[in-house]
């Protein structure tokens, strides 16, 4: 047996503390628990906004996280000079508008490509690999080589929105996602669809030379379809794990998203 890298985000235990601005949870609790139950990466987004995550929280988590660390981050420069001076790992180049509740989409590569060039360059220089988070297209896996990135993030959050709307409560509550309203036959071939999606961008990344990571929206209901994809060999997944949290604890919730990442 063999396990897919489990990189925890805990960007929303950040969005707890900000809704009261108090420092409680403290994110470095949520830190120390991730590592010893099983998480192989902690990721982070520090957001232009700083929403959750805080400048101070990036460094403290850099200084004292004993697992590699992920850092997403924007194209803006003022990002990126704070993000080469942090070093993590790895830098996760991300789309991010100020309205959105969560990143929604993949970055697009083409319409941006000289300042994710220039991101790439910058980040390069501080000796910090580079991952880019793609919508799951044949044409975003060869310009994210490319542009010289190391590895891209497969955007799963369509596979993730079709599987919940057809396997979950999500229709008949208010976050029903209005574009999917449709009928059963039609999710359940849409959903196959994106995992061929999925699978055929998995497998030019990797043939390309690229790692090959996957997030957004996955959870413990979904994350199975992504255990049968051997081209990607790391997950990152947050809001899942701490909305679990809230009935089992952090480090159950840790530890049964890593059991159910074990091929």
């Amino acid at each position: 047996m063999s396990s897919m890298k489990l990189g925890v985000n805990i960007d929303h235990v950040a969005v707890l503390r900000e809704a009261r601005r108090v420092n409680d949870p403290d994110i470095l609790n949520a830190l120390n628990v991730a590592c010893a139950n099983g998480a192989d990466q902690i990721t982070i987004h520090l957001r232009e906004d700083r929403r959750h995550i805080q400048d101070i929280d990036a460094k403290n988590i850099m200084l004292h996280s004993q697992l590699p660390v992920n850092l997403e981050c924007s194209i803006n420069r003022d990002i990126l000079n704070i993000v080469s001076g942090l070093r993590p790992h790895r830098a996760t180049l991300v789309p991010e508008k100020r309205e959105e509740v969560t990143t929604e989409g993949g970055l697009d590569v083409f319409t941006y490509e000289d300042e994710i060039a220039y991101a790439i360059e910058q980040l390069h220089d501080s000796i910090i690999p580079v991952s880019l988070f793609v919508d799951p297209t044949m044409e975003a896996m060869e310009k994210s080589k490319e542009l010289g990135a190391e590895m891209v993030e497969l955007h799963t959050g369509l596979f993730s929105n079709l599987f919940a709307m057809l396997n979950s409560s999500l229709p008949h509550s208010n976050h029903s996602v209005k574009e999917l309203e449709l009928p059963r036959y039609e999710l359940a071939s849409r959903l196959e669809k994106s995992l061929e999606d999925i699978q055929t961008a998995a497998t030019h990344a990797k043939k390309l030379g690229l790692e090959v990571a996957a997030g957004h929206g996955l959870n413990y209901h979904n994350v199975s379809y992504m255990m049968d994809i051997e081209e990607i060999t790391e997950l990152n997944i947050g809001q899942s794990i701490i909305a679990r949290s809230v009935f089992c604890g952090l480090a159950d919730a840790v530890r049964e998203m890593k059991r159910l990442t074990v091929r």
